[in-house]
């Protein structure tokens, strides 16, 4: 059993029956107490689609050429891996998400329970990596929309502004304004799902191209258990590790989704992943099977002006739109986070060292972690105009965001949640042995006639996950580590080099 020294008591203010009947209802539904106060609004399957649509970008379109660099087999083992390696990042996020109050878990309150004097750090580095992304959405859309009006009108090229890049980028921002200022991200559930479907039609073109066979007379080789080389298919490793990135904004589903339990959050991200994971590995072997080792680095450049690949490129195009708000929303959190910042002195023995209850649990407490209108209007219209200053006067941001994807990229997805995860998950640390009190008090409650042995083992059980847990967060936070070394070393030596 756990010990509790740490903890001190916390009187219950509310009537005991009615607290213990509100608990148990809670605990059927896989709650805790950390549910009063905040119910999410947002459905299972608009969390799914919200983070599906996170994941998916314009990298889908460069897996049958990171494909043609590892070869198929050893391709889709790398994509499976970084499937695998993102969705634990995701997981240890949900299992942080339990020392917070429900509603209130963000990479800035993990960082005050952890690391406080590092966390302004940690949040620079996630507004860097999405403000980066955001402002290279904008590009795509200036790059590419002047050769979808020459496929839909050819005499249009004759209109100069239809095939300006900087009047159709400033035409966009029309759009993404108004989605960029919606504070929740539940309320981008239908602009997801039109990007979902830009996505399928990406997917189903790609494949057709294949089925059809029309791209025969440009094919090159095809190596299934081969590889390129060493250098090409580390090369090509970035690109597949950071197509999964999504987890800036995996707090804030956990914070909207109606029902937060341990099962409901894990089939979303095991849904969200598992559906990027086979739709990035049909594209790749379809793709790569249709041009061999001649593919490019986008494969829709490469199809034949048609109506079909013209609709293409707007899919593109649609989709990278309505992806833009959803890096706006944590860059605005992260910068929110790092204005608020102050460091913090070592705390001493007279000091009440800060826990969920003293942080986050009182009324009072909870008013500072809701961005006032000034502040989220002045901040979320400071972003808008930068990315859209940089997108008009910036047109490759390639080498810029190769450095900022193996940074940001990596620290969001496994070196933050592995290292949050073994801070606070440490057996003598305050926070955890409340939340195993709190835990233990819910078996209790929820099982006065279970058997003393088999509470016991069931102890033991939970105590063993935990500590293979830990130390699993542990290889998490160091293989991040790896992967941006690695990732650098690429940069430097293969990309600055060209």
């Amino acid at each position: 059993m756990a010990s509790y020294a740490a903890i001190g008591s916390e009187p219950d203010s509310a009537d005991p029956m009615s607290s213990s009947t509100g608990s148990l209802r809670g605990r059927r539904r896989g709650r805790g107490k950390k549910d009063i106060g905040h119910v999410g609004q947002a459905s299972w399957i608009s969390s799914v689609i919200n983070l599906l649509n996170t994941i998916l970008g314009a990298g889908l379109l460069a897996m049958p050429s990171a494909l043609s660099k590892m070869g198929i087999f050893l391709g889709i083992l790398v994509i499976a891996w970084a499937g695998l390696t993102a969705g634990f990042g995701l997981y240890l996020q949900t299992r942080c998400a339990r020392y917070v109050d429900r509603g209130h878990v963000s990479f800035a309150a993990l960082s005050q329970l952890t690391y406080p004097n590092l966390s302004i750090i940690f949040d620079s580095a996630i507004a860097i990596k999405c403000f980066g992304v955001a402002v290279s959405y904008l590009i795509i859309i200036g790059d590419l929309m002047p050769g979808v009006v020459r496929g839909f009108a050819p005499g249009a090229a004759e209109i100069a502004f239809l095939v300006d890049r900087q009047f159709w980028i400033t035409a966009f921002m029309l759009i993404v304004i108004p989605l960029s200022f919606l504070r929740r991200l539940d309320s981008l559930k239908y602009t997801s799902v039109i990007a979902l479907c830009s996505i399928a039609y990406l997917v189903v073109l790609v494949f057709a191209h294949w089925v059809m066979g029309d791209t025969l007379e440009d094919k090159g080789e095809v190596r299934v258990f081969r590889w390129s080389g060493p250098v090409s298919a580390l090369a090509a490793f970035p690109v597949i590790v950071f197509a999964y990135t999504c987890h800036q904004n995996m707090f804030s589903i956990l914070n909207e989704i109606l029902d937060n339990s341990h099962f409901r959050t894990t089939s979303v991200i095991f849904a969200s992943i598992g559906s990027a994971c086979a739709l990035y590995i049909l594209t790749g072997i379809t793709g790569y099977l249709s041009y061999g080792d001649n593919i490019k680095g986008n494969i829709v450049s490469m199809y034949p002006e048609t109506t079909f690949s013209t609709i293409g490129r707007l899919a593109i195009v649609v989709l990278v739109m309505f992806s833009y708000p959803l890096q706006i929303h944590p860059c605005r959190a992260s910068i929110d986070a790092c204005l608020k910042w102050k460091p913090r002195r070592r705390s001493t023995q007279n000091e009440v060292s800060p826990s969920r209850t003293t942080l986050l649990n009182t009324p009072k407490a909870t008013k500072p972690h809701e961005m006032g209108d000034v502040r989220f209007a002045i901040i979320s219209t400071a972003l808008i105009v930068l990315s859209f200053i940089m997108a008009m006067t910036v047109s490759s941001l390639e080498k810029v965001l190769a450095y900022v994807g193996s940074t940001g990229s990596t620290t969001i997805s496994f070196i933050l949640p592995g290292l949050f995860y073994y801070k606070i998950s440490d057996p003598d640390s305050d926070h955890h042995q409340r939340l195993i009190k709190d835990e233990d008090d819910q078996d209790e409650f929820s099982s006065a006639d279970a058997e003393g042995y088999l509470m016991s083992d069931a102890h033991k059980n939970r105590d063993w996950r935990r500590r293979l847990l830990r130390s699993l967060s542990l290889a998490l936070a160091i293989y991040g580590g790896c992967v941006m070394v690695t990732c650098l070393v690429i940069n430097i030596f293969l990309v600055a080099s060209h």
